[in-house]
């Protein structure tokens, strides 16, 4: 009999281990998880819900009543000049930042993997900028940027040139702008690219030197077709970051003439800004959510279609 209750026992006990095993995992996934969740629920779920109903109310600040007003908010916002503006100023400061932030920050990682031993240098000095205030930067450049005392107007004097306004003329603040955003995030796309450099087999180009290729030959065929999933994801986070820029243009359009940000007439307002001024200036809480929706389904319809870029394999 204690030979036949045996092996019951001893296949009764690594069940029970495994068993115990189970949920001992279960338990710490669940005490991870849940902080987190709660986390996602109270600062991201229920803002996004509480900000879509409130765009169909007329939502106020200090005052709690509520009444629904359906899509007066967004049809307002089609017959809006100021909205439609910041809607076009966003959409330009995408438009030519994205595509000039992905070149620059290849040809400089490019050229810091030159480097050799001075690699580390160089990517500490270009990625600097990037873990620097935004508020800081963003008056120096300002103060870089100023029509009578500025370094830029400065230089120009000296080379011979006219002096020009720079974020005082409706012309120009915008793209001053963008300068400004090119230079501050020049360094992640940069480190984005070099861990995307590092990641292809030196033997691959060498392999194409041996067949006689030059150095463009070899970065246009070879290094950035391997590249092509890295700019992907930098296209797709630089499309996601533009369309919801709010700090530089805060900072360095509403100290010129004491002036509201997006200025000088309108010319720097973009949604984000707009949504802001509506939202804490005008206290038309309804108004401004009903921005941030717009916003955000613009968002989303781009990232999806982007997202193929994503999924596609990259095999060579």
């Amino acid at each position: 009999m204690g030979a036949d209750t045996l092996p019951a026992t001893q296949t009764r006990t690594p069940r029970k281990r495994a068993n115990s095993l189970r949920r001992q995992q279960m338990s710490f996934v669940l005490l991870a998880l849940v902080p987190m969740a709660v986390i996602f629920l109270v600062f991201w779920i229920y803002p996004m819900v509480d900000g879509l109903v409130g765009s169909f109310t007329n939502w106020s600040a200090f005052n709690p009543a509520r009444s629904f007003v359906g899509l007066k908010h967004y049809r307002a916002l089609f017959a809006d000049g100021i909205f439609l503006k910041a809607l076009q100023n966003t959409l330009v400061f995408a438009l030519v930042y994205v595509p000039s932030s992905i070149v620059l920050a290849l040809i400089v990682a490019v050229a810091i993997e030159a480097t050799g031993r001075l690699r580390p240098l160089f990517r500490t000095i270009y990625f600097l900028p990037v873990v620097t205030s935004v508020i800081a930067t963003g008056l120096i450049w300002a103060w870089l940027y100023q029509p009578a005392l500025g370094l830029f107007n400065q230089l120009l004097q000296l080379a011979g040139l006219p002096p020009q306004r720079f974020l005082l003329s409706p012309e120009q603040a915008l793209m001053c702008i963008v300068v400004y955003s090119l230079w501050k995030n020049l360094g992640f796309n940069m480190v984005l690219f070099m861990a995307g450099l590092s990641g292809i087999d030196q033997s691959f180009s060498e392999a194409a030197r041996v067949d006689g290729a030059n150095r463009w030959q070899v970065f246009s065929r070879i290094t950035l077709p391997l590249l092509r999933p890295t700019m992907v994801f930098v296209l797709i986070t630089g499309v996601i970051e533009t369309l919801q820029v709010f700090g530089p243009i805060f900072v360095m359009t509403s100290r010129e003439a004491n002036d509201a940000p997006g200025g000088p007439l309108n010319s720097t307002m973009v949604v984000a800004v707009y949504q802001w001024q509506v939202g804490f200036r005008e206290l038309n809480l309804g108004y401004a959510a009903a921005m941030g929706i717009v916003l955000f389904l613009i968002i989303l319809v781009l990232t999806l279609l982007q997202t193929p870029l994503l999924r596609q394999r990259w095999e060579y």
